[in-house]
């Protein structure tokens, strides 16, 4: 456990900028896509039991949910200065007004992002995520998500580069409650009741709570609420059985076989969306026209935008330029490729990484560097340098994209 001071003297030596290590995650029900970089013989360092690492946890204060044998800081990111290290999520704990400011402390009481890449070489189980108050009944808090894929990570698009979202206009809740019922009978069919997107590079999604999803195998880079609720409603993916207890793992005993309530849990109206493509889809919003940017050396775009929970931007620095970027709010970022200076921080994407070592692509921003602004310097004479920013709730930058209630 890091004290106070220890980590305003962690803060001071990074100019306000904190380095985290990888934070990697394994699921059992997925074959990992072998995209993250991590090194093939650590693909299964937990252990084959808990499944391949297909997932990799950025800025994270959020503990995995992966079941009775997930480890004690499975999912939670580390922060590494001078030699220490120590949990982010107690940094914020002990002095989250020093990261995020006291006011987003006082009106969040926390970070409240969990942000990721996940890879797998095919399709997840078609699935959803619980709302609020379905997710307060065990004491979790409900989940909309986005998508972003990153071009740098999708050079190869494996098996299946289509993600399957809500259902077809016209689906009654009987025939989805019927593919419930069928669950032990082999594959229930509910993908019959959906529509598949074809997935593309340098675009993204807003999924909100209650929409089935089945996302595809691109890569994903996905800013969300910080919770972990899902419950599948597909029971054979690719041949692999999905089992029951992760339909009703975040649902109260006495629901787990009561198939009015789970279906009850979908939102219909947006599943059953018959503009749900436009509705959801996001493409990318520069801040400023293309070409006075590019004239400025760097290009920034907002990907993930239009909720109060969370935005996201990637920052395009041109071979041996650089650019001073101003926030409004903390942030954590990755590298998707280049390698240059961030504020005093060295960066450089990894070409490959063994499981347990350091690297230098990922930091995290606190509100007053962030707000005094950070320069980007790219090092390279021949590589852009790309950096994806991902931003917990209430982010005024983000404001004026918000999309409003109908």
């Amino acid at each position: 456990m890091s004290d106070r001071h220890a980590i305003q003297q962690a803060l001071n030596a990074g100019n306000g900028i904190l380095r985290l290590e990888p934070c990697w995650v394994p699921r059992s029900f997925m074959i990992p896509g072998r995209r993250l970089k991590l090194h093939t013989d650590d693909l299964y360092a937990f252990g084959g039991h808990r499944g391949g690492i297909n997932e990799r946890w950025f800025s994270s204060t959020t503990k995995a949910s992966n079941g009775p044998a997930t480890g004690e800081t499975e999912g939670l990111s580390y922060v590494r200065a001078d030699g220490q290290r120590f949990l982010l999520k107690e940094a914020v704990e002990t002095a989250g007004d020093l990261l995020l400011g006291s006011d987003v402390m006082s009106r969040e009481g926390g970070w409240n992002l969990l942000c990721k890449f996940f890879d797998n070489m095919g399709p997840i189980p078609h699935h959803m995520h619980q709302n609020d108050a379905q997710a307060k009944l065990v004491g979790q808090r409900g989940k909309p998500e986005s998508y972003y894929f990153p071009p740098q990570y999708n050079l190869i698009e494996n098996n299946f580069p289509y993600t399957f979202m809500g259902l077809e206009p016209g689906t009654t809740k009987n025939d989805i409650r019927r593919c419930l019922e069928n669950w032990n009978q082999g594959d229930n069919g509910i993908l019959f009741h959906s529509r598949a997107f074809r997935l593309q590079p340098g675009t993204g999604w807003q999924i909100n709570p209650g929409i089935l999803h089945a996302p595809g195998s691109l890569v994903t880079y996905e800013p969300q609420v910080a919770s972990d609720v899902f419950a599948m409603f597909q029971s054979v993916v690719e041949g692999r059985i999905v089992d029951w207890s992760l339909m009703t793992k975040d649902v109260l005993p006495e629901y787990h076989h009561d198939l009015d309530y789970l279906v009850g849990m979908l939102d219909w109206d947006a599943n059953v969306n018959p503009e749900f493509g436009k509705t959801n889809k996001t493409a990318p919003k520069p801040l400023q026209p293309l070409e006075s940017s590019a004239d400025a050396g760097f290009v920034e775009r907002w990907i993930s935008y239009g909720t109060p929970y969370y935005s996201a931007k990637e920052l395009t620095v041109l071979p041996g330029r650089s650019a001073s970027v101003r926030d409004g709010a903390a942030y954590g970022l990755i590298l998707t490729q280049g390698h240059g200076l961030f504020g005093k921080h060295e960066v450089a994407t990894p070409a490959m990484i063994r499981f347990g070592e350091m690297t230098q692509d990922e930091l995290f921003v606190s509100v007053a560097a962030a707000q005094d602004g950070v320069r980007v310097e790219n090092t390279s004479r021949t590589d852009p340098l790309v950096i994806l920013k991902h931003f917990g709730p209430g982010n005024p930058d983000a404001e004026p994209l918000r999309k409003k209630p109908q």
